[in-house]
Order: structure tokens, then C-alpha cells, then sequence
């Protein structure tokens, strides 16, 4: 019995072990990280793929809607899915036991995210709405002075905000509200930078933003249908349920889904033409040489095993590849960013609004990169460079007052009349 007693209590000259604090990060198990985590070995996959395939049609059912509607629609769809993202983002670090101790501290988020919304969509927006009361006298003069203090207005939204902030500290909370202060700017940059590429793609023309959020749909799609039934070698730890298989596959359909979702595309003159002011009906302008059709003659040895010698493509065709090539091999790693971000804070997803998908900034990771991407592209590659015409006629409406734009009429009257003469 003694030496039991003695076993098991530590006398005082023992010297006490002292245990390492466990890691609180979850340390994936063996099985898991060899493959035990996929889809053809999750035994519930057919259901979760069934609550995922009735989503899906929905989502898309609805975005298709929005985008027969045209740009303002799209646009509203995108403002729509900003507030979201930010709501599903603003609570993730959120606390209640402190939110308790700081009444109006939620509300001074929203104040900052909507100063970021005016302040982006002000600029964004500006000539659209100059283009569309140029017709009214009052309107236009109240529009063009709300733009050149646009800025300004901005500013001083922030700065009360900033105030706001400074006024509401409180002892023993600095370090929790200096975190939410950090987090919502954070927050800001990166809904918002997606966000404004995104609308100006949509006024570029809705072919610059259909195109490039249907792929990442259709990378998606198949990148879960060809894990879900030929999927055995992981990609990456960050994504376990992610293959090599289904990034192949899916890689392959969005490439060749480029091409020939940019002809069909391509061929719509409401989707192809820019939108320069805020109306809602649709339009019709000149194509433009990347969407006019060139032929090109097969070589023979392909006319041999199909029927057609020739075939039609649009050159916009060529860019779409580009396109593709970006939204699957590129675009992905939005994802795999979003999935190491999740796991950082032990969390399955941002949100449940998406039953089968989790939150709407789950299925908006790899649209805030291709978007960025999008952009970038169009104003390197594709959009003409130099001064033109409209250009000089937006900075004319926008900067001068209606007397200066009188007296600048009167005197380019005055120098053609004078060339007129000479000549």
C-alpha cells in the first residue's frame, strides 16, 4: 500500500514534469491526409451533392435574370452580395459579451462600409449619371457639383467616423476595438476593390463581366463533378476534398468553355456594347472588330474527319482562352486562400445563406481574383489606348460649368469658321 501511495502522489523533493501546452490547431489525422477526406469516399456525397445541384440551379436561374436586365440590374445584384459579404465578414471576429459594453459600435462599421460605397461608386458612376440628366438644367447642376466635392463629401464621412471611433474608446476594450477598427478597414479593401473592377467590367460591356464570372462557374462545376466521381489524388492540404483530377478536368472544360462560350456571347450586341449613361434599355452600337467574324479555312486532313472546311470565330475567341487559362489554373488559388483563411480561424464557412455552399463570400473568393484579372486585361489588351473623341467630351461634361462649355462651343466656332476661310 505504501509503495502504491508512493507511485502515485510525487513526494515534495520530486521535481514536478512540466507538460507543453497543446497547439490548439486541429493536426489532420493520417487517414484524412491521404485521401480519407475526398468526395468518392464520403458516404453521404450523393445528398450533399443533391442540396448542392438544387443551389446551383437556383443561383444561376437568378443570375441569368439579373443579367437579361441589364447593367444597372447587375449592378444592383453586385451591391447586393457587397453588403452580404461584409455582414458574414464583419461578424466572424465579432464578440457579443464585448459588442454589450459598446452600444452603436456595430453601427459605426456600417458607417465606414457605406462612406467606402459612395466614395467608390461616386467615381465610378460619375460620368454614367452626367451622361444621363445632361437634359435637365437643375439636374446637371446639381449632379456636377455633387462630384466636384465628391471627394471632399467622402473625406469628412471618414473623418467623422474616425471621430466616432476615437470617442467610443473605453478602458479594458482598446485592444478589441482597435482589432474591429483594423478588421473592418481590411474588410473594405477587400470587398471593395473587387467590387469596383467588377462595375466597371459591367459598364465596359456585359460580355467583360459575364464572361469571366461564367467561368469560374463552370471551373467550379466541374472541378466537384470530376472530384466527385474520379477523384483520388489531393491537391492541397488547405482543401482536402480538392483533386488532382478534378483541377485537370475542370481545367480542360474551361479552357475549350472559353472558346466557344465567347462566340456565343459575342454575338449579342446588347452584351457587347458599353453602357455610357443609366438607363435601362437595351443597346445597339457598332461591334467592333473583335466581334465581327473572320473565317478560317480548315486544313485538310481535319476537313477529312468532319464536315466543315471552314469555321467562323470571333477574335474576342482568342482572348477568352486567356480567360480560361486564368479562371483554372489562377483563379483557384482565391479559393485555396479562402479555405487557409477559414482554417485560421477553425470555422467551416462564412456564412449558411447557400444551403450546400456555405455564405456568398464562400462562392465569391475566385470572383474577386478573375475580376481584378478581368479588368487588368481589358485596359491592356484589349481596350483601344490614346486620346479619342468621347474621352475628350467626358472631361469636357464632367470639369466645365454650362457657361464654360458655351463659351468653349463659341469659340471652337470662331477657329473653324477661321480655318474655314483660309482654306
Amino acid at each position: 500500500m505504501q509503495k502504491e501511495n508512493n507511485a502515485t502522489v510525487p513526494s515534495a523533493t520530486t521535481p514536478r514534469i512540466r507538460h507543453r501546452k497543446r497547439s490548439n490547431e486541429v493536426i489532420p489525422e493520417p487517414s484524412k491526409a491521404n485521401g480519407g477526406n475526398l468526395l468518392v469516399n464520403d458516404r453521404n456525397k450523393y445528398k450533399s451533392m443533391w442540396i448542392r445541384t438544387h443551389s446551383t440551379f437556383w443561383m444561376i436561374g437568378g443570375f441569368a435574370l439579373i443579367v437579361y436586365m441589364g447593367h444597372l440590374y447587375i449592378t444592383a445584384m453586385v451591391v447586393v452580395i457587397q453588403i452580404f459579404m461584409a455582414k458574414e465578414l464583419f461578424n466572424l471576429l465579432r464578440k457579443a459579451h464585448e459588442d454589450r459594453h459598446l452600444p452603436g459600435f456595430r453601427l459605426l462599421n456600417w458607417h465606414f462600409f457605406f462612406t467606402a460605397m459612395f466614395f467608390v461608386y461616386g467615381r465610378l458612376l460619375s460620368q454614367p449619371l452626367v451622361n444621363t440628366v445632361t437634359s435637365d438644367k437643375f439636374l446637371y447642376q446639381f449632379v456636377s457639383s455633387l462630384i466636384k466635392y465628391h471627394m471632399a463629401v467622402c473625406y469628412f464621412l471618414y473623418i467623422a467616423g474616425f471621430m466616432w471611433f476615437i470617442l467610443t474608446l473605453k478602458k479594458k476594450m482598446y485592444k478589441y476595438q482597435f482589432g474591429q477598427y483594423a478588421w473592418t478597414h481590411m474588410i473594405l479593401i477587400v470587398v471593395f476593390t473587387q467590387s469596383s473592377f467588377t462595375v466597371a467590367n459591367i459598364f465596359e460591356g456585359i460580355f467583360w463581366f459575364l464572361l469571366p464570372a461564367s467561368l469560374i462557374v463552370i471551373n467550379d462545376i466541374f472541378a466537384y463533378i470530376f472530384g466527385f466521381f474520379f477523384g483520388k489524388t489531393p491537391l492541397i492540404k488547405l482543401s482536402p476534398k480538392k483533386t488532382w483530377e478534378g483541377f485537370i478536368g475542370a481545367s480542360v472544360t474551361t479552357i475549350i468553355s472559353a472558346f466557344v462560350l465567347a462566340n456565343i456571347l459575342g454575338r449579342f450586341r446588347w452584351l457587347t456594347c458599353p453602357r455610357k449613361d443609366l438607363s435601362t434599355g437595351w443597346l445597339e452600337c457598332d461591334p467592333g472588330p473583335l466581334f465581327k467574324p473572320e473565317n478560317y479555312i480548315l486544313p485538310g486532313w481535319i476537313s477529312q474527319w468532319f464536315p466543315w472546311k471552314e469555321i467562323s470565330v470571333l477574335p474576342v475567341q482568342w482572348h477568352a482562352l486567356c480567360f480560361g487559362l486564368f479562371a483554372s489554373i489562377i483563379a483557384p488559388f482565391g479559393g485555396f486562400f479562402a479555405s487557409g483563411f477559414k482554417r485560421a480561424f477553425k470555422i467551416k464557412d462564412f456564412g449558411d445563406s447557400i444551403p450546400g455552399h456555405g455564405g456568398i463570400t464562400d462562392r465569391m473568393d475566385c470572383q474577386m481574383v478573375m475580376a481584378v484579372f478581368a479588368y487588368i486585361y481589358h485596359q491592356s489588351f484589349v481596350m483601344r489606348q490614346g486620346i479619342s473623341v468621347e474621352m475628350i467630351l467626358d472631361q469636357i461634361l464632367t470639369n466645365l460649368t454650362f457657361e464654360e462649355q458655351q463659351s468653349l462651343l463659341m469659340k471652337l466656332g470662331q477657329i473653324l469658321q477661321e480655318r474655314l476661310e483660309h482654306s
